[in-house]
């Protein structure tokens, strides 16, 4: 058979990242406002903004996106009581589509902000520097990516975004379109988990956040705030697939790590706890025995008593 290839169409490219930004602001932060030849979205993910958008000023609040054109003059006002975060992206689309994103304030869903959560996390993995400096011009490519095919992943992420709300808010053939408002559903509150699937989608995620920095001391704020989470609901889902807690489960997940590299022998005591984020070899001597029972020594020894124990076993067998 003559098979033919089918050349996949793309109705919305990203043709490059400007800026990727999450942003705690103070309730009282004050910004000059700016235009530039690239597009850029605003989220709310907590607290209040007014808007400035050209000519107009709305009001943003919790799950609100909004979308500036290229050479709009656009500005953020904080209300001076509520202190808001906010996802800020730039990005360059020359897509026609893109077009009807202009001026326009939506209301993201659950899958739209996991998508920004990921995209939040793979920036992390891709690129240097702090996501929180409103004045950082430029991303700077880390030296060696903490996970493989992180920058593709950003585009494609945005692109899977771009094109779930075109769907469901803007494209006029869609019976799902809803041109004349955003959409009355947002992030998950702390009272609505999202349903059995996306729990499990949203603390795997967590889990891969946390393997890929072993290394660190993480917080229970540092998640929440990576992965745009609160930390009531991360607590929840964490008791519902692992019965305890984000740190305990942390804590496991680094002792399971220091149990390896023992076994390894390629590290002694001082270097495992070094590599696993530890301010001092008495302090991961310390969480070491709290969740196994013994020192690091004692569990060392104690696999190499069973090691030498199946080597006596296996050669007196062998005999």
């Amino acid at each position: 058979m003559a098979y033919q290839h089918t050349y996949l169409r793309s109705s919305i490219n990203v043709r490059s990242i400007v800026s990727i930004h999450y942003f705690e602001y103070m309730s009282d932060f004050t910004f000059p406002g700016e235009q530039h030849d690239f597009w850029e979205l605003v989220c709310v993910d907590k607290g209040e903004i007014q808007a400035v958008a050209g000519s107009k000023t709305v009001t943003l609040k919790h799950g609100s996106i909004i979308f500036h054109q290229p050479g709009e003059f656009h500005n953020v006002v904080t209300n001076g009581k509520i202190s808001p975060s906010l996802i800020v992206i730039g990005f360059d689309c020359r897509s026609h589509a893109i077009k009807h994103f202009a001026g326009q304030v939506l209301t993201i869903r659950d899958a739209e902000a996991s998508l920004l959560s990921k995209i939040i996390i793979e920036a992390r993995n891709s690129f240097e520097g702090r996501l929180n400096n409103p004045y950082q011009e430029s991303l700077s490519r880390r030296s060696a990516p903490k996970a493989f095919g992180s920058e593709q992943l950003i585009k494609n992420y945005l692109e899977e975004l771009l094109i779930s709300l075109y769907r469901r808010c803007l494209s006029t053939s869609s019976p799902l379109a809803v041109p004349a408002a955003p959409a009355s559903l947002s992030f998950p509150s702390d009272s609505t988990l999202p349903g059995v699937n996306a729990r499990k989608e949203l603390c795997s995620r967590v889990e891969c956040y946390m393997e890929a920095r072993l290394d660190q001391q993480l917080t229970i704020r540092q998640i929440c705030r990576d992965n745009l989470i609160s930390q009531s609901q991360l607590s929840r889902i964490f008791k519902e697939f692992h019965q305890c807690g984000p740190i305990d489960f942390f804590i496991k997940l680094k002792t399971e790590a220091a149990k390896q590299l023992i076994r390894d022998n390629q590290m002694n005591f001082s270097q495992v706890a070094d590599r696993l984020g530890y301010a001092s070899i008495h302090y991961f001597s310390r969480q070491f025995s709290k969740q196994t029972g013994m020192t690091p020594t004692e569990y060392a020894e104690s696999i190499r008593c069973l090691a030498e124990k199946n080597d006596a076993g296996w050669n007196f067998q062998d005999s």
